[in-house]
């Protein structure tokens, strides 16, 4: 039935032109998070695991929050298992890890499955050609990253080598921010 609703969604959204804010996502505490109560912020979007080569690009995803987050920007973190089995741990375990080794405060949701047949409905959506054919294609690797404008329409992707403080990264960001 889970299943079910989410291509129902997943349809919706792109027979509307859909956006980020038509999902609903468990957070990491275990609360569901509407994405809409980001509706108006610059949102960046990772797929996150916390044994990959990419893992201490979690130091640069908090700095750059902490840079940007009173200007209307905020990332969000997606554990994913998909690649390596990089991620296995729970969410606690999860969230204990990125608080402690690198005092993650973003927003951090309850792993997800980005890629394959039980592919999270939004993912299904951030990597769909009919709703984004920009920014569309099957996720890769760990540390994908969508930027999400205020209007909550996907803007750019960038593959795991692109560092969080990178100027194309950070130049992307500061050019949405600037929008309102």
């Amino acid at each position: 039935m889970t299943k079910l609703l989410g291509m129902f969604l997943f349809l919706s959204a792109i027979a509307m032109g859909g956006s980020i804010y038509d999902y609903t996502m468990k957070a990491i505490d275990g609360k569901q998070q509407p994405l809409a109560a980001f509706k108006g912020q610059v949102i960046l979007m990772v797929n996150v695991a916390s044994q990959c080569g990419y893992t201490p690009q979690y130091e640069g995803l908090e700095k750059l929050y902490e840079t940007h987050k009173s200007q209307g920007f905020v990332i969000a973190g997606f554990p994913a298992n998909n690649f390596g089995g990089q991620e296995p741990g729970t969410d606690a375990e999860i969230q204990t890890f990125c608080k402690s080794k690198y005092s993650v405060t973003f927003p951090m949701f309850s792993k997800v499955s980005v890629e394959g047949a039980d592919q999270a409905p939004l993912y299904r959506f951030l990597t769909s050609a009919a709703a984004n054919p920009k920014t569309a294609g099957e996720i890769q690797w760990n540390f994908t990253k969508f930027l999400i404008g205020r209007n909550g329409i996907v803007v750019k992707r960038f593959e795991p080598e692109v560092e969080p403080l990178s100027t194309e990264l950070v130049s992307a960001i500061e050019a949405e921010l600037k929008k309102k």
